[in-house]
């Protein structure tokens, strides 16, 4: 649908809204105000040891966006902070977010992106080079993984006791998940060094069943005819279709006859527009890796094909994010 003049005054604003947002979780700031009994600004102010001026104006600034409420000089949470914003709350999004604040330089960089094609910042700073942003990168896909993993994890239809390759398995979730769900369970991820190490950590109540390896899925192979599903959660999307194409055939050798597939991404409708968020987190790939963009289901489908699978499915998932739940199997 097509923006009216108001709409484009407010795009053209809405940084304003996620730069409140961004400094309120740095902060700490609905953590603070959930745990003060009478939450004023001299309160907070004594809590937090911010600036009056600067705490006020951010404080009335997150009211203005509907992130907090405020009645005669008390500020409250609303509902949807308290359950996302609030650190250990039940649906906590505080880390997820943080990915969000650390590609929010990369998008001032956009036109360069346009102009070059070219990633605007080295992949490599959140994969390894730079251990603070690759902890934080991490840690904030697996609090993303989590949410999105309890509402994908019971539609896998996984055999009991299955034996699960897991590529990309970032710091773990899914891993964990599935372990979580079955206690008869294996399985092996497989993610670079810095980030294996951290899914050591994540899935150690499970490292009896659980082994995270270091490797890379571009040159890896893997044991053949070993495994009853391999898995393929949020990473296809920084993938050249060629790259795409060979990681699946690998995978393909790596089952078992009758073995699954499943990929789990951002995927668009075939002309690349909608839906919208899909759209633009495609530009937010192309950012931040040197091939990120995101594909359609009906391409995705043809590469599992071309790779040798069988009887594609692929279907959303429920929220937080809009992603398509697929798979295939070999014959």
């Amino acid at each position: 649908m097509a923006l009216e003049i108001p709409q484009i005054v407010d795009l053209a604003s809405a940084f304003y809204g996620s730069s409140v947002l961004f400094a309120a979780l740095e902060c700490d700031l609905f953590t603070a105000i959930k745990e003060e009994p009478t939450p004023t600004i001299e309160a907070l102010v004594a809590r937090t040891q911010l600036s009056p001026r600067g705490l006020t104006l951010l404080l009335d600034a997150a009211v203005a966006i509907g992130l907090l409420t405020k009645t005669e000089g008390v500020y409250g949470l609303t509902p949807a902070a308290a359950l996302t914003l609030v650190k250990n709350a039940p649906h906590d999004l505080t880390r997820a977010i943080t990915y969000n604040r650390d590609v929010y330089q990369a998008w001032g960089k956009l036109t360069q992106l346009v102009k070059t094609g070219a990633p605007v910042e080295a992949p490599d700073l959140h994969l390894g080079d730079d251990p603070e942003r690759t902890r934080r990168f991490a840690l904030s896909m697996h609090a993303r993984a989590m949410a999105i993993g309890q509402a994908v994890v019971p539609h896998l239809h996984l055999p009991k006791g299955a034996k699960v390759l897991d590529l990309a398995g970032g710091p773990g979730a899914y891993a964990f998940l599935m372990a979580k769900a079955d206690p008869m369970l294996t399985c092996d991820t497989y993610d670079l060094p810095a980030i294996a190490t951290i899914a050591k950590e994540i899935t150690a109540p499970y490292a009896d069943r659980i082994t995270c390896h270091a490797g890379d899925y571009h040159t890896d192979t893997w044991p053949e005819e070993t495994y009853d599903v391999v898995t393929l959660f949020g990473c296809l999307h920084q993938e050249a279709p060629e790259m795409i194409v060979d990681i699946l055939k690998r995978a393909y050798a790596a089952l078992r006859p009758g073995g699954l597939v499943y990929v789990l991404d951002m995927m668009t409708g075939p002309d690349h527009t909608t839906p919208p968020f899909s759209a633009l987190f495609a530009v937010n790939m192309a950012l931040t890796t040197e091939h990120g963009w995101v594909f359609s289901d009906a391409e995705l489908a043809s590469w599992c094909q071309a790779a040798g699978f069988t009887d594609f499915t692929a279907a959303p998932v429920p929220p937080p994010m809009p992603h398509m739940l697929a798979r295939a199997k070999k014959a």
